[in-house]
């Protein structure tokens, strides 16, 4: 008698959904949960946070997440293998989320730089339609580290622009790792003039170390570049929003960022300088970067208490390199509510209150009318 080869298929299928359950697997990364929230919990509870430990606890959980993964591929429709599989989930991204709660200045550092995090790019791709990028400074040339292009979000017409890092060795070094040039921020200026003109709105989505500190860089004027960016931006009659995805370094994040509203992702830090280049600094040591990155108040909640920004966006649990669309659609609500808010002020109104924005920063005394 002959076997069918459907039917060999679909009992070899079946054969896989039960190993699930009798192999041990299922219990075994229950157990692997078990001891990564066992090992967390103790790292945590210690007089002073274990950094390693609590990092090896979060490298264990990513392991344990691709495990869940495969095998919910070969459950196929084996119904308590997938309750089982779920229930597993939920304790993954429940202890995700505990984690994201506790993390240091240095470990949000340490997410806002992953090398899997969306970067410009794949968010433009994500929440705008009918992107057409924007070319060269119609001065020196073009910069592929900032990228300019129209495109319509939510049926209205934008310019968006961003600083781009680059995923592997080649697109690093043509995207000149993220760091742009004179000519990307004098390119990002005609662009958001263009977008003056026509009354179209302006988005700036901001991933970026600083600004390029070579040689060709300073000889074509870098630090003019940055300057005559921050003086058009504070004049520009349209609504214009920032938003940190990532990193947000120094001047060559301001360059920018100059904007009605500033947003930041909830793993992203905004500051002057790096831990490391602080650490450097102040103790000539960069290893005491965590120490530097607590005092410099870089996270998203720091720079919301200080003023600098005006809302922090959540992320997917366990940070937006995990979920790509998740992560997209919170900016994108944010940023929809934001710019609706903007449109209804007149242009005058907006100016006025983006100039006492940034007027009103870093004041550290308060000054009291003096009675008559």
């Amino acid at each position: 008698m002959t076997l069918d080869p459907t039917q060999a298929g679909t009992a070899g299928t079946q054969e896989n959904q039960r190993s699930l359950l009798r192999s041990g697997i299922l219990p075994a990364i229950d157990y692997w949960i078990s001891a990564v929230e066992t090992i967390y919990r103790a790292s945590q509870t210690r007089k002073n946070i274990d950094m390693e430990a609590a990092s090896k606890a979060q490298d264990e959980l990513e392991r344990i997440e691709k495990q869940i993964e495969q095998l919910e591929s070969a459950a196929g429709d084996n119904q308590e293998a997938r309750r089982k599989l779920h229930e597993l989930h939920t304790r993954v991204d429940a202890l995700r989320r505990q984690m994201a709660g506790q993390l240091t200045p240095w470990e949000r550092t340490e997410l806002a730089r992953h090398p899997m995090r969306p970067y410009p790019l794949d968010y433009i791709e994500r929440i705008f339609s009918d992107f057409s990028e924007i070319h060269g400074d119609r001065g020196f040339g073009d910069d592929a580290a900032m990228v300019c292009g129209m495109a319509k979000f939510h049926g209205r017409q934008v310019l968006v622009l961003g600083t781009q890092k680059g995923r592997d060795t080649k697109q690093r070094i043509y995207r000149n790792f993220g760091q742009p040039n004179p000519e990307g921020y004098r390119k990002a200026l005609r662009a958001m003039r263009f977008a003056e003109k026509w009354q179209h709105p302006v988005i700036a989505l901001i991933d970026i170390v600083g600004a390029y500190p070579g040689l060709g860089a300073e000889e074509r004027g870098q630090a003019e570049a940055i300057a005559h960016n921050l003086r058009e931006m504070a004049r520009l009659k349209v609504p214009f929003i920032a938003a940190i995805t990532g990193e947000g370094g120094s001047g060559g994040a301001l360059a920018i960022a100059v904007a009605d509203r500033v947003l930041m992702l909830e793993n992203s830090i905004y500051s002057v300088i790096s831990p490391e280049g602080c650490a450097s600094i102040m103790w000539r040591d960069s290893n005491k970067k965590d120490i530097a990155a607590q005092a410099l108040r870089i996270t998203a909640k720091d720079n919301l208490e200080m003023g600098f920004c005006d809302e922090v966006i959540p992320e997917p649990a366990g940070g937006a390199h995990h979920d790509y669309d998740s992560a997209a659609k919170l900016l994108a609500d944010a940023l929809e509510k934001n710019l609706s808010e903007l449109e209804k002020m007149t242009i005058p109104a907006l100016l006025d209150a983006r100039y006492k924005k940034f007027r009103n920063m870093a004041q550290f005394f308060k000054v009291e009318d003096a009675q008559a």
